[in-house]
Formats: structure tokens, C-alpha cells, sequence
């Protein structure tokens, strides 16, 4: 009767894992090989993968008091220094951020601008 109980609880997780590898928003449809994998190979400079915690946003950014500025849910954040990556390339042409929401507050944790190279 264990050996029965350890495969149905076997077989329930094989189920629960497939079906959370295959839920898809529609993000990646129409999405090259070569540039999903640039958005899931950008590092920080920190070395932790940029989209281990939040995905990458395309968006609009402009360069103002000595700093790189990009909108996030409406409003104008300052990228941090540290965020900021110029070494991957970027095959997109449009900048990308990624941030995360922490404790009511967001947190850049990645930049790659427009003309990264």
C-alpha cells in the first residue's frame, strides 16, 4: 500500500510541475531563440541572473542629471549605477529593465540600455 501512495504522489507532482513549465502569458510567443536567450542570459554586474527573479521590459528611457531615468508603472525612476549593464549587447534595439516589487518599493535590478554594445 506505501509503494501505491508513493507513486499517485509521484505521478501528482509530474502533473503540477509540467503544467507550471507550460504556463505561458503570451510572452514568448513570436520570440527568436537567439533573443530569448539573451533575456535570460543578462547578468548583473552583482552576478546574479537578471531574470531569476522578473522578466525583462522593453521601454522608453532618457539620460538626465548624470543618470539613466526609465518610466516604471508611471512613473520616472532613477537607474542605479550598479544596475547598469553595457557588456551584454543588446539585440533588441530598445532599452530593457528589470525590477522587482519589494516591501511597497521597486527595485531596479537590471538595465541594459538601447546602444549597449
Amino acid at each position: 500500500m506505501r509503494s501505491f501512495a508513493q507513486i499517485v504522489l509521484l505521478a501528482s507532482l509530474s502533473v503540477l510541475t509540467s503544467a507550471a513549465l507550460a504556463f505561458d502569458n503570451g510572452q514568448f510567443e513570436n520570440v527568436p531563440p537567439d533573443i530569448r536567450a539573451w533575456f535570460k542570459g543578462v547578468i548583473a554586474p552583482n552576478g546574479v541572473p537578471c531574470c531569476d527573479i522578473s522578466d525583462g521590459h522593453r521601454t522608453e528611457y532618457n539620460f538626465r542629471e548624470g543618470s539613466y531615468w526609465v518610466p516604471i508603472e508611471g512613473q520616472w525612476m532613477a537607474v542605479p549605477a550598479h544596475a547598469i549593464i553595457r557588456d551584454r549587447g543588446n539585440p533588441v534595439g530598445e532599452a530593457v529593465v528589470w525590477y522587482v516589487h519589494h516591501r511597497g518599493t521597486i527595485i531596479i535590478s537590471c538595465f541594459v540600455p538601447a546602444d549597449a554594445v
